[in-house]
């Protein structure tokens, strides 16, 4: 195996781990200022490191550290020991599996080797993340059983039921998106994405298969077990639910799950409706051709990004006294950040005097469209957390009576007249 193949392996591999798993303490942090802002409180922003808060970042740090060194506890009644101690490992595994087929550019050529640019290079594209996510809601079941715990076992029950619902119509909006793409690998789907209509709209799932969309995107929602569609966990009918019964890192781990879902929904969602890592009406092609301009794109528009970041900071710290030391941290991370954006323009301004070269070409286009699918990525995560502060938790006969009432009739219908298109149109 050459040096290139062995590097972008590792690479695909972190950036997997990185988005699924990695980004959990900036999720929670976010999750918990976006609340605040929704409620018009402030959020967290009190725990600090030697005076360092980074706006509150420092709290998610402080409570993950808080369920490492809690002590584990197994009740005593509890008799299914191995179920009850493999169920959250089980959630965190899968969905952080889901996050491995997922392409994060298109394929890249090494001195004419092509790579896959996934942490597993897998030709089972959809089928893969259909597999581990509905597996997933196992742990949460086995979780609930195990338990011996009334609230835990009806947890159980309600993901059970949720999971057959929501999985159902969730697979036949997918046989709609099957039949546009022609593909069940996800890069294919994405490449596909890659046009336009009229030479305006990007030609992106979620305007070829709008209806599709929006189905796969609520489905998504209840895989995540997330408000709306939290009855698995309803802390105010069944205390905690399926993880009543668990403390210290067993129960940190499905917490940990349920973001690494969050992460692989919105990744998939990317992938298969929002172009995935697809610049607006810019293919792979079109960024090779125009590098030079899209890299002078990106050294105007980090000067652009420090400064408003750098308004944004001082606008969250006017309520300081001038006087007081945690002025000092505003100044750090707005020094930081200013640092960062002149450093990378640095070396973007001299790729384009020195000249990339074919191999430099492919990675740099690799690491912008890397850079946009984070983009969109963070984005989808927003509407994740948005939603989860905006509506409230559904009864179990509304979400039921929306799965199999609503959505799968939807998709059925939505089957009927995608395979209709086709075949009239012969495209």
């Amino acid at each position: 195996m050459s040096t290139a193949a062995i590097v972008i392996i590792i690479v695909n591999i972190l950036l997997a781990k990185i988005l699924s798993v990695g980004t959990t303490p900036i999720m929670v942090w976010w999750e918990r200022r976006v609340a605040g802002f929704i409620q018009d409180r402030t959020g967290p922003n009190r725990c600090d490191i030697g005076g360092i808060r980074l706006g509150g970042l420092i709290q998610a740090i402080a409570d993950m550290l808080k369920l490492v060194f809690k002590e584990d506890f197994t009740p005593s009644h509890i008799k299914e020991k191995f179920l009850y101690t493999i169920a959250p490992a089980l959630v965190f595994i899968c969905s952080f599996l889901t996050m491995a087929v997922i392409p994060f550019a298109d394929n890249l050529v090494i001195d004419g080797e092509s790579f896959m640019m996934q942490a597993i290079p897998t030709q089972l594209g959809i089928m893969w993340f259909l597999a581990f996510a509905g597996l997933s809601v196992f742990g949460i079941i086995l979780g609930g059983y195990s338990s011996q715990n009334k609230y835990g076992l009806l947890g159980g029950i309600r993901a059970s039921a949720q999971v057959i619902s929501y999985e159902a119509a969730m697979g036949l909006s997918i046989i709609s998106v099957l039949l546009t793409y022609g593909s069940i690998n996800l890069n294919d789907m994405v490449q596909a994405q890659g046009g336009t209509f009229f030479g305006i709209i990007p030609s992106w799932g979620i305007f070829m298969q709008p209806l599709a969309a929006l189905i796969f995107i609520v489905t998504a929602f209840a895989e995540t077990n997330r408000t709306p569609f939290d009855i698995a966990e309803g802390e105010s009918e069944i205390v905690a639910g399926y993880h009543t019964e668990y403390s210290a890192m067993r129960f940190g781990l499905f917490q940990v799950g349920e973001y690494a879902a969050m992460s692989a929904s919105s990744a998939i969602i990317v992938t298969l409706f929002l172009g995935g890592y697809h610049i607006p009406w810019m293919d792979t092609a079109t960024i090779q051709n125009n590098i030079n301009y899209v890299i002078l794109a990106i050294v105007i528009l980090l000067p652009i990004k420090a400064y408003l970041f750098a308004k944004w900071m001082s606008k969250n710290y006017d309520w300081l006294d001038p006087k007081d030391k945690r002025n000092k941290e505003k100044n750090i991370l707005i020094r930081g950040f200013w640092l960062i954006a002149i450093i990378i323009s640095a070396v973007l301004i001299m790729f384009l005097v020195t000249g990339l070269g074919e191999n430099g070409v492919n990675i740099a286009t690799a690491v912008i469209q890397i850079g946009t699918f984070v983009v969109k990525f963070l984005l989808m995560n927003l509407v994740f957390i948005w939603i989860r502060w905006t509506l409230l938790r559904f009864r179990y006969d509304q979400l039921q009576m929306l799965g199999w009432k609503v959505l799968i009739p939807l998709s059925i219908l939505n089957i009927v007249i995608t395979a209709t298109f086709i075949v009239v149109t012969g495209s």
